[in-house]
């Protein structure tokens, strides 16, 4: 996908206006007019989250491995009669993190967001809505130092591992407060909220302590939810979609390409314009529109953006890697400091 017309497109979008060298992409709605032209899967158009925020929402390439044959998970899962269209939301409605669409704001947690989403729909699921918590994206993303560096992106595998070892406390958003620790990067870009480009946003700092500004009961050690194992799943779209109605939601990376910023609807296709980084994210069902085999998958950019938070992307090819590596775990019911 990365070809030379991708490169160009990059070189356009990230120089001046003054010094765009195509002429049919001489401004945005250039751009959206084209991408919506070129293909009929999809609806580009304007966002009202700015651009600064989504490309401080993404990380470095470096961060997004495809996975090594000898690590993927041995036994495969046979589920003989997969149905055309799945919606985890659906079957464990009563586990309220599944539909829970965050916000990382103008941070590159986006790695440590999706995986404390997935792995709070796993503790629900697996216990039968009886551990029905969300769990703090803030206390992987500040504590998790083998992981990576924080708002500066990780490796959400390692996420995986620090919740078997060190567990995650429980935590929502920043407006919510909800938990030990909620996140502590407040929105931006809308609303009542300040300019992303106003501030310069660092990790926040590990704190051994419940954070929350409306308190919280329980101690931070005692607080603690731990995963009994992690694994790699075979990039095969069976076992991934038969991963998902098994065990529940999985955690992806992906590059995120220009276009991709302007998604409003539809199944996304990458159509046009160069790598801005890589992104982590939740795929919590698939299915099919106009005949389009599509994943669903859960977004961390607010509910402004795309379908409400979430987005469809074209399901078998591996478009922008999105196969390349899903990760999930299980978690430790028994396990509790």
């Amino acid at each position: 996908m990365c070809n030379l017309f991708s490169i160009l497109l990059l070189i356009v979008f990230t120089t001046s206006a003054s010094a765009l060298a195509l002429p049919e992409y001489q401004n945005i709605n250039s751009f959206i007019n084209y991408v919506n032209s070129a293909q009929k899967l999809w609806i580009a158009g304007h966002q009202l989250i700015p651009k600064e925020k989504v490309q401080r929402n993404l990380m470095d390439l470096k961060f997004l491995v495809p996975h090594r044959h000898e690590n993927v998970m041995v036994k495969q899962l046979n589920v003989p009669d997969l149905p055309d269209h799945f919606d985890a939301r659906e079957k464990w409605s009563k586990c309220e993190s599944i539909g829970n669409i965050r916000d990382q704001s103008d941070c590159g947690s986006c790695w440590a967001v999706s995986a404390a989403e997935t792995i709070s729909d796993r503790t629900c699921i697996h216990s039968n809505s009886t551990v029905n918590v969300i769990l703090s994206a803030e206390d992987l993303l500040s504590c998790c130092t083998s992981c990576g560096y924080g708002c500066e992106g990780g490796y959400y595998n390692q996420a995986w591992k620090w919740w078997i070892e060190q567990g995650l406390v429980t935590g929502g958003s920043f407006e919510s407060q909800y938990g030990c620790q909620p996140y502590s990067i407040s929105p931006c870009g809308f609303d009542k909220w300040p300019s992303c480009s106003q501030r310069i946003v660092t990790t926040p700092q590990c704190k051994l302590q419940c954070t929350s500004k409306r308190g919280y009961e329980t101690a931070y050690l005692q607080d603690k939810n731990f995963g009994a194992k992690a694994y790699f799943i075979s990039n095969r779209v069976d076992q991934i979609q038969a991963e998902i109605l098994t065990n529940g939601p999985v955690q992806v990376g992906f590059t995120v390409y220009e276009d991709f910023y302007h998604y409003k609807s539809g199944v996304y296709k990458h159509t046009a314009g160069g790598p801005l980084g890589g992104h982590a994210v939740k795929i919590i069902g698939w299915g099919q529109e106009n005949g389009t085999p599509y994943w669903l998958v859960a977004n961390s950019w607010n509910t402004l953006w795309g379908e409400k938070g979430y987005f469809k992307i074209v399901r078998g090819t591996n478009d922008c890697g999105i196969e390349d590596a899903p990760m999930a775990g299980l978690p430790d019911l028994e396990r509790h400091n």
